[in-house]
């Protein structure tokens, strides 16, 4: 037992629960200094009581063998790498009170399939569900506004994500190596697609541009193996090098009068490109 917060004190029993109690924030820690770092292989289970605001950044680093959470109507955030490497975490549910969930909060859970957020939450931090492989489906909650860079990047068995109309930026690297992924459904809300944000998509078949997108940025398909058909808006001015490299599946490409210049190696390893239609506008490749 200890204190984990000015107001906050932790026990861990033998079964391995770990009960959080008090009230206020948590502390944030360095990956070695938080107080139960090394009785990180002990903890099964984690109770946090209500009356805890926040949990801290690194608190449950490394616990290997956590396998369940609960998180009370009382929490507000939940800080940077707050379950990193909680590779057997299977399931969380995010209480509508969580506003914000930091960067590389759920980095490395490998085993994590089941996560429900509520529609209280505007900010995910980046990274914070990068290489959770056993993810299968993901509801962002209608309130965020963009997906940071790598929020779900190697989430390999992602096959469905549903993304709200708040969203308006998809960010570098969000979906990349997301392979499990053979369509996703972009709403008009978003304006840019960051570089590699669905590189390494191998499943992704098809894909269509909504008319509110203006830029692609680079590689931001690259490698998608799959992919046989793109659809791009007469929105779209600018489209990135490398945006399209090695998707050798892809037969036709029509490229929007409103594009102005193709960058480098734009189709380069596009092998299978039998058809492509240049934009009236187009002043530089």
């Amino acid at each position: 037992s200890g204190k984990c917060g000015d107001n906050v004190t932790y026990t861990l029993d033998i079964k391995g629960v770990l009960t959080i109690s008090g009230s206020g924030d948590m502390y944030d820690w360095s990956e070695s200094k938080n107080p139960i770092f090394n009785d990180r292989y002990a903890i099964r289970k984690v109770i946090i009581e209500n009356g805890v605001t926040s949990i801290g950044e690194k608190i449950f680093y490394g616990c290997s063998f956590l396998t369940s959470v609960e998180i009370p109507d009382s929490v507000i955030s939940i800080g940077k790498g707050a379950f990193l490497d909680c590779d057997n975490l299977k399931s969380v549910t995010i209480p509508d009170s969580v506003t914000s969930i930091g960067e590389e909060a759920f980095e490395y859970c490998s085993s994590l399939k089941n996560v429900k957020m509520s529609s209280s939450v505007t900010s995910i931090g980046q990274c914070a569900f990068c290489y959770c492989e056993g993810l299968t489906s993901i509801e962002i909650p209608d309130g965020v506004i963009s997906i940071d860079y790598g929020t779900f990047g190697g989430c390999r068995s992602l096959r469905s994500v549903e993304i709200p109309n708040s969203v308006t930026s998809i960010g570098e690297s969000a979906f990349y190596y997301c392979e499990g992924l053979t369509s996703i459904e972009i709403p008009t809300s978003v304006t840019s697609i960051g570089a590699s944000a669905f590189s390494n998509c191998s499943g992704l078949i098809s894909i269509k541009v909504p008319s509110s997108v203006t830029s692609i940025g680079v590689s931001a398909f690259i490698n998608c193996k799959s992919l046989r058909s793109v659809e791009l808006p007469d929105s779209v001015t600018s489209i990135d090098s490398y945006a399209f490299q090695d998707c050798d599946k892809l037969v036709s490409v029509e490229i929007p009068n409103s594009v102005k210049s193709l960058g480098y190696c734009v189709f380069s390893g596009c092998t299978k490109l039998e058809s492509v239609k240049l934009s009236n506008n187009l002043t530089d490749i």
